[in-house]
């Protein structure tokens, strides 16, 4: 029991920070994949872990950091992509809505390390700096010339960054990591400098799109894209695609940067996946949005459009396994108490619950 006295703010951080310590690390390690399956894990924002059944492990835009923490700065950055794309200066409300539910420093194995695109919550410092001391193989750093950029100026070795363009093809052990455009108009707004006027021809420095194809199936990361029509191209080119991920969320009044549950079932009739999952949705505070609205639009429409995919919503720190959970709708966290009843219950009588 803590005694008042030894308490201070550092050991109320340290005792109560990373919410789930190392739980859902442990869980990853002790995970043995089977045959014709591969398993995935929410991180949060757009972070998924994946692991394949010859234990290769990749992980795409894991990010640990935070929003907005304190109401005293009063404006946006000059040039900051929210201003840039809505004009707005106030600063935006943004707070880290999620848990983080993963220890970046407890990270023991992990094969490639991806990120989509260089904007701060699909890239971190503090799991590059684990990765670089805790894992003694030459694990790659992979993602768009901005996010190798950003990761050179964390000190991640030159040799370790990898450098990719749509059309490009990565192979990491089993899996081959296919990159592709991406669509994050966000991207194109973000700019240090008056871009009124000028066309912008840089996408692919800033932001990609990968489709993983692993022994066991096929997923579509389209990081933080905005709908685009050329889904449909990556669909054709890509016929076997069996999971699609998309970023979801409620977009404030004057702001364009997630994509809404109609362009979601659009993306995923385009990709012809087979599972469509919203990430996205869970982490900033003022882009909140009820993942239900997909499913509920999916009813409505599955019938007269005829829709051969099926959306399921997840949770952070949630596993999903394919194709053992493919015609899942919902994820529950496990309920646990499965051994009731292993012993005789201490209670003073058998009715009293």
């Amino acid at each position: 029991m803590p005694k008042i006295k030894d308490i201070t703010r550092e050991s109320w951080i340290l005792g109560a920070f990373p919410e789930w310590g190392t739980w859902l690390n442990e869980e990853i390690d002790e995970t043995v994949v089977d045959k014709n399956t591969f398993a995935m894990w929410w991180i949060g924002c757009t972070g998924v872990w994946f692991k394949t059944e010859n234990n290769t492990n990749i992980a795409i835009d894991l990010w640990f950091g935070n929003g907005k923490r304190t109401q005293k700065k009063k404006e946006m950055d000059p040039f900051h992509q929210m201003r840039n794309m809505t004009g707005g200066r106030m600063t935006q409300p943004n707070l880290r809505a999620a848990p983080i539910v993963f220890d970046p420093f407890a990270v023991t194995h992990v094969d490639a390390v991806l990120s989509t695109h260089y904007h701060n919550d699909h890239i971190d410092p503090f799991f590059a700096a684990a990765v670089l001391e805790n894992i003694s193989e030459e694990v790659p750093f992979i993602g768009p010339q901005e996010s190798v950029n950003k990761w050179l100026g964390y000190g991640v070795p030159a040799s370790r960054c990898v450098v990719v363009k749509p059309g490009d093809v990565i192979k990491v052990k089993d899996t081959e990591i296919h990159v592709v455009d991406s669509f994050d108009r966000t991207c194109l707004v973000t700019a240090d400098e008056d871009i009124r006027g000028v066309l912008p021809d840089n996408m692919d420095e800033k932001a990609v799109n990968y489709v993983i194809k692993m022994p066991a199936g096929t997923v579509y990361h389209s990081g933080d894209s905005h709908y685009s029509v050329q889904f449909k191209k990556h669909g054709n080119d890509y016929p076997d695609i069996d999971v699609a991920f998309g970023s979801f969320g409620e977009n404030p009044i004057g702001n364009q940067d997630k994509m809404t549950s109609i362009d979601l079932l659009r993306m995923a009739e385009a990709l012809d996946c087979k599972v469509l999952i919203p990430l996205h949705y869970d982490v900033w505070t003022n882009f909140k949005a009820d993942p239900k609205e997909i499913a509920m639009l999916y009813e409505a429409k599955k019938y007269a459009l005829q829709y051969k995919f099926k959306p399921f919503i997840w949770d952070v720190g949630g596993k999903f396994v394919w194709p053992v959970d493919k015609d899942k709708r919902e994820y529950h966290y496990r309920r646990g108490f499965e051994d009731a009843f292993t012993d005789e219950p201490n209670v003073p009588f058998k009715s009293i619950l």
